[in-house]
């Protein structure tokens, strides 16, 4: 599944890189992969609809 997320040093949307779901501490889905630009690591929390799918 392909997801979009704000990378901080580019300051724009880039569709996350090799992104994988994992839990926070508290149990809230989010999205962690790599910027395709530049490598930074990019997040995005997800809604519990997109978590399901």
């Amino acid at each position: 599944m392909d997801f979009e997320g704000y990378c901080v040093k580019c300051r724009q949307k880039r569709a996350i890189k090799q992104g994988k779901v994992e839990k926070t501490a508290k149990g809230r889905a989010m999205v962690k992969g790599a910027c395709p630009v530049c490598g930074t690591t990019v997040t995005r929390f997800l809604s519990k609809k997109e978590a399901g799918k």
